[in-house]
């Protein structure tokens, strides 16, 4: 796994247990060492629904020019509480731009309670990424929305045709790979 991760032209997208895997896996993935670990929701319960998110500016090759978008995403989870071993970590993460993704609430602020934050985590975070970009962890699932016809709701006009709101990450990485 060491040499996969420190290949310049491999990538990896940890979703949900896959981005709780990959946390764990932080040690050998150049430029990870400050993510955290994924633990019980403070609900105590699993929690699935169609949740808001907001792209955060980072260096994730598959948030490329989606920087600052608010977009609905399902989510599906129990253990998805953000949980950094030390605030000196929270902090290099944020000072080094590694957050990528963070829960919004109705009014497109920052998700800092139940439900609109359906884990509990800290400032409503859900997403990382590596220094480079290669790899990103996520625990909402853009799998399940990257058709428009996978979404139960959508605003009027914010996207077209077939297409939907995370078709564009999954572009990304094809491009990527060239």
């Amino acid at each position: 796994f060491a040499a996969f991760f420190a290949r310049p032209e491999t990538f990896a997208l940890g979703v949900c247990n896959g981005c709780q895997m990959l946390s764990q896996l932080k040690d050998i993935i150049p430029g990870a060492e400050y993510w955290p670990q994924f633990v019980r929701n403070r609900s105590e319960q699993f929690e699935a629904r169609l949740s808001s998110v907001e792209v955060l500016p980072s260096p994730s090759i598959f948030f490329k020019g989606m920087q600052g978008s608010h977009l609905a995403i399902p989510v599906a989870h129990g253990e998805g509480r953000v949980a950094f071993d030390s605030a000196a970590s929270a902090n290099a993460m944020r000072e080094e731009g590694l957050l990528s993704l963070r829960y919004l609430d109705g009014q497109g602020q920052v998700a800092k309670r139940y439900p609109a934050n359906p884990n509990g985590s800290p400032e409503g975070l859900t997403g990382m990424t590596s220094r480079d970009g290669r790899v990103t962890i996520m625990m909402p699932h853009p799998e399940r929305a990257f058709r428009a016809v996978q979404l139960s709701w959508r605003p009027e006009n914010l996207f077209k045709g077939d297409a939907g709101p995370w078709l564009r990450m999954f572009q990304n990485a094809r491009a990527f790979v060239g």
